[in-house]
């Protein structure tokens, strides 16, 4: 049986996922943002992370049993060249030493590959990971339309198509709430 984690500690959201023979079991924390603000500093999510992380992580492994048999973590924004956040290297590390730790393979992927193989995988569509296809990604970081390209050592690789050049829509979206009041980020108080 193989059991496989996934860290990811992105901006606004520390999270873990196990899956394990189809079955996906994650727990997540989103990151203090103060009432009003429109987000965070990188040295406050380096800092939230570290201090969630190994929370989000216990509440997971209280659900399960059995071995880890490989460990994975989303090291940067995009599979760009030049794309960083320091966010990223808190769920890097911890993943690379649990790894370690665990003498099991070590696995990296960007942030903007984890949502298109989440969305693959919640719309039963892993298939499409067979051939070349055109996927949009909308977040509060990017609007972009990237071609996903099959590959054996990567799962996958994409390349930038179509781009926004001004504001991002989940930034549009997240302005628009902070503008009624509403908790950041707003998307789920606004959908």
């Amino acid at each position: 049986m193989h059991k496989a984690l996934g860290i990811d500690t992105s901006n606004y959201t520390t999270s873990a996922a196990l899956y394990t023979d189809g079955t996906v079991r994650q727990q997540k924390m989103l990151l203090p943002v103060r009432k009003g603000e429109l987000g965070l500093r990188q040295s406050d999510a380096v800092f939230h992370h570290v201090q969630q992380l190994p929370q989000v992580l216990e509440r997971l492994f209280q659900e399960t049993s059995g071995a880890v048999t490989a460990v994975g973590a989303s090291a940067r924004p995009r599979d760009q060249e030049g794309s960083y956040m320091p966010c990223f290297t808190v769920g890097t590390g911890t993943a690379k030493a649990m790894a370690m730790a665990l003498s099991v393979p070590f696995f990296s992927f960007s942030h903007q590959a984890g949502h298109i193989a989440a969305a693959l995988y919640s719309a039963g569509k892993l298939s499409f990971l067979k051939k070349p296809f055109l996927a949009f990604h909308v977040s509060g970081g990017t609007t972009e339309a990237v071609r996903v390209v099959p590959d054996r050592e990567h799962l996958f690789q994409t390349e930038i198509v179509a781009r926004s050049l001004d504001l991002k829509g989940g930034q549009a979206v997240d302005r628009v709430g902070g503008m009624l009041g509403l908790p950041f980020p707003a998307g789920k108080y606004l959908e």
